[in-house]
């Protein structure tokens, strides 16, 4: 099983849905922190929770955090709480929603603000 990620630098990396499993995969893979910006349920019940993801990177070794985002806008509050993940979580931190697009963006605006 391959681990699908998009290195935006050294500090981070994007991914799509990340599951319980992928967490094994991330340590493996050399990652030190993974942040999840999808709400829970976003996509319904079949969606893994935070709580699922969290307890298997923790397991993997991992820190975790969990900053869930709007898929159409993340607020400036929003890129402010991500800057001060990228700046206490280790790195190279994997942060991940349904597509990697918004952790992107949310990543970008948290760059604009001086991260």
């Amino acid at each position: 099983m391959d681990l699908h990620t998009h290195r935006l630098n050294q500090d981070i990396a994007l991914a799509g849905q990340l599951t319980a499993a992928d967490m094994a995969l991330a340590a493996q893979a050399g990652f030190r922190s993974v942040v999840n910006n999808r709400p829970d349920f976003e996509a319904g019940p079949d969606q893994p929770t935070s709580a699922a993801i969290e307890a298997a990177a923790r397991t993997a070794g991992l820190e975790y955090a969990y900053l869930p985002v709007a898929p159409g806008f993340q607020t400036p509050e929003e890129a402010q709480a991500m800057a001060a993940l990228m700046a206490r979580l280790p790195k190279p931190v994997l942060a991940f929603c349904r597509s990697g697009n918004r952790s992107g963006r949310l990543y970008a605006m948290a760059r604009a603000l001086g991260l």
